[in-house]
């Protein structure tokens, strides 16, 4: 039976439904699910293009490896990346001082991409493939609408949070 997440800018009042991918990506699905609930602060990407994310402390353990990775999401992708400390915790990526980016045992970024041309590459790290767990199957253009209101007028209090959906 299918297991789908609500995902959801809570500031801006906007939810999608997803489902999960536990045929390709049976480890990470796992991990989330047995996570979740989570939230955190929502960021807009500098590198990868039309993402929106948030960092959570790790939460996998064993981590689930790489399955059904990718460096190009396409619209619709919920994708998991976890990092270690050294990975993210770059200054000059302008996470606040209380962010997960500094947290001693890494980060886990779970993000949505919401339209095309994504590319997961950073200046400092190069390729960042993550591991694609969910498809977008409900609400896709109103997230949409709203990620790019983040880009366009900030992320400043609006919190991603990710939950388990009926």
């Amino acid at each position: 039976m299918a297991r789908y997440i609500t995902i959801s800018l809570d500031k801006r009042g906007v939810s999608c439904r997803a489902v999960l991918l536990d045929r390709e990506a049976p480890r990470t699905c796992e991990a989330v699910w047995n996570a979740l609930p989570q939230s955190g602060s929502a960021y807009h990407a500098k590198y990868a293009r039309n993402e929106v994310y948030t960092l959570v402390p790790p939460f996998a353990d064993p981590k689930p490896g790489r399955e059904n990775p990718t460096v190009t999401p396409i619209p619709g992708d919920v994708v998991y990346f976890g990092f270690e400390a050294w990975e993210i915790g770059n200054p000059a990526y302008g996470y606040e001082d209380s962010s997960e980016a500094y947290g001693a045992q890494g980060a886990t970024d779970l993000a949505i991409f919401y339209g095309r041309n994504n590319l997961l590459i950073n200046g400092d790290a190069g390729w960042v493939p993550g591991n694609v767990f969910a498809t977008i199957v409900e609400g896709l253009p109103e997230m949409a609408e709203a990620a790019q209101d983040l880009w366009l007028r900030g992320v400043e209090g609006e919190t991603l949070s990710y939950a388990r959906a009926e």
